[in-house]
């Protein structure tokens, strides 16, 4: 009877009951990714001579070139996306692979911070996770176009704003009528505890069903990611690289649309965040405490080749 009332309360707040449970041992990587280059490009991406906000352009223009350089050695075309905000150009970086296929996945990450940190979970986590996507996909022969994009001004005080660089994006593919299969958010993907208390919820009840402990991925959708988005939920669950959780809900719960998938769902397509819950978990979340040393570099490397897998098994 407990369980039912929880249920019914996660459902009457937004969310579907879908919690993974996994059966098999959990591997915690498959040796697929690089873990010196994932730290080499975390040191890269946190360690500008000033860190990498809206105020920052020189520093968040280090970042976007190093991305570039990265994407032009694996991609079949790197490009910048400029445009200008409060009189100043930004620059998105868009890396192709696969461009003869019509039909796109979009796989993002926002490469900016918010305030005066290194931002090595928010977002530098999500940006190596695009990289090392990017090197590993490159190298199959896939069904669909994958735009590996890198954005800019995710972060206050552009949040929610029309110069979101992810609005830019997805309003280009929109204008341009070019067809999505679907897109995947990296938002927080380096951060976990396997300490009981080290995993908190948006509704209390929610840590009876999910469980208190940080140690896991999350497929976060709602009722605009589709089947795409279910297939992305199923695939991630198959793999048992890492233990993966699905939360399915509405704007309405704090924290489901916190992130670049936002605007493509705007625009009425199909996306999922794939996140570690961010500041439900990382307490070091938006402040100078977000460094490198805080990160789970084993399990990070879990999730971006339980992604790799996901991506490459996509129908």
């Amino acid at each position: 009877m407990k369980k039912n009332i929880i249920i019914t309360l996660l459902i009457l707040f937004g969310f579907n009951n879908n919690v993974f449970t996994q059966d098999m041992p959990v591997i915690e990587t498959l040796e697929l990714t690089n873990k010196t280059r994932i730290e080499a490009d975390l040191l890269k991406i946190t360690q500008t001579p000033k860190s990498r906000n809206y105020q920052n352009i020189k520093s968040l223009n280090i970042v976007a070139n190093y991305i570039k350089s990265e994407f032009t050695k694996v991609c079949d075309s790197a490009i910048f996306q400029p445009y200008k905000a409060n009189g100043a150009i930004y620059k998105n970086v868009i890396g192709s692979i696969g461009v003869k296929h019509k039909k796109r996945i979009i796989i993002g990450a926002h490469y900016d911070v918010c305030g005066n940190q290194q931002g090595a979970d928010d977002n530098a986590s999500g940006v190596v996770g695009l990289l090392e996507l990017a090197r590993l996909l490159s190298k199959e022969q896939l069904k669909y176009r994958i735009d590996f994009v890198a954005y800019t001004l995710e972060e206050p005080p552009f949040f929610r704003t029309k110069q979101m660089g992810s609005y830019i994006h997805a309003n280009y593919l929109h204008t341009n009528n070019i067809p999505i299969k679907g897109m995947v958010c990296l938002e927080m993907i380096g951060y976990y505890n396997d300490k009981e208390g080290s995993q908190n919820y948006p509704i209390q009840e929610m840590a009876i069903e999910y469980g208190t402990v940080a140690d896991f991925i999350t497929v976060v959708q709602s009722e605009k990611s589709g089947a795409f988005g279910k297939q992305i939920e199923l695939l991630m669950k198959q793999q048992h690289v890492i233990k993966t959780n699905s939360f399915k809900g509405s704007s309405l719960v704090a924290g489901v649309d916190y992130s670049d998938h936002l605007n493509y769902w705007n625009f009425n397509s199909p996306a999922v965040m794939i996140t570690n819950t961010a500041f439900y978990r990382n307490k070091n979340y938006h402040t100078k405490n977000d460094t490198i040393e805080t990160l789970d570099i084993d399990k990070m490397r879990a999730v971006i080749e339980q992604l790799y897998i996901t991506i490459k098994d996509l129908k």
